[in-house]
């Protein structure tokens, strides 16, 4: 890429620069990177308080944008850029909930096993029956609980990934979190940070 051409794409307006972008001009998608790089990076830091996350996302976001760029389906380039950031940094902080919540979970749950016999008896119950819940839930909503809940997958990717629309897997995200809730109702003395955990996703 030339200097001359970088200059060209540069008094572009966003709508000339999508459009070229959507048709894979790689000077157009230059220039927008160039454009809102800084913007989008500075958004995620102040929220996250990690560069490193915060490229992270942001470098994932034009990954996106460039991959599926002859989907055609943005309309205004500055609003679905943030907007899409800001899906990835609640994404990110929901992650990032289940995580901390397991690891409580977890020792709290190895502390109270060493307490005595029957509290080792009932975490042996707890494990058997979160482990028959999620049995219990659909294929479906079992898929995409364990792609979004477990392996920390983004309702996009999951998207992507079943191909099933974004609105499909937040129904299926939040029935199996609903019919998760209920399963374990009866252990909720015992799995109170489990249950804890689920309600704030």
């Amino acid at each position: 890429m030339n200097r001359s051409g970088l200059l060209q794409y540069s008094l572009w307006p966003d709508t000339a620069l999508l459009d070229a972008v959507q048709t894979g001009n790689e000077g157009a998608f230059e220039e927008v990177y160039k454009r809102y790089c800084y913007r989008l990076f500075t958004m995620a830091y102040r929220k996250l308080k990690s560069r490193e996350v915060a490229e992270e996302l942001v470098q994932d976001l034009f990954a996106t944008l460039w991959t599926k760029r002859a989907e055609g389906h943005i309309q205004h380039l500055e609003s679905y850029l943030f907007s899409a950031l800001r899906y990835r940094i609640i994404n990110y902080v929901k992650s990032q909930r289940v995580r901390d919540g397991y690891a409580l979970y977890c020792r709290i749950a190895q502390s109270d096993a060493t307490h005595n016999t029957e509290e080792q008896l009932a975490q042996q119950d707890l494990n058997t029956a979160l482990k028959a819940s999620l049995d219990r839930l659909p294929e479906k909503s079992r898929e995409v609980f364990r792609l979004s809940r477990l392996e920390h997958h983004t309702v996009p990717e999951i998207s992507g990934r079943l191909h099933l629309s974004e609105k499909a897997i937040e129904y299926h995200i939040t029935k199996s979190l609903k019919l998760l809730r209920s399963y374990l109702q009866d252990f909720l003395l015992v799995t109170w940070p489990l249950i804890v955990w689920f309600t704030k996703i």
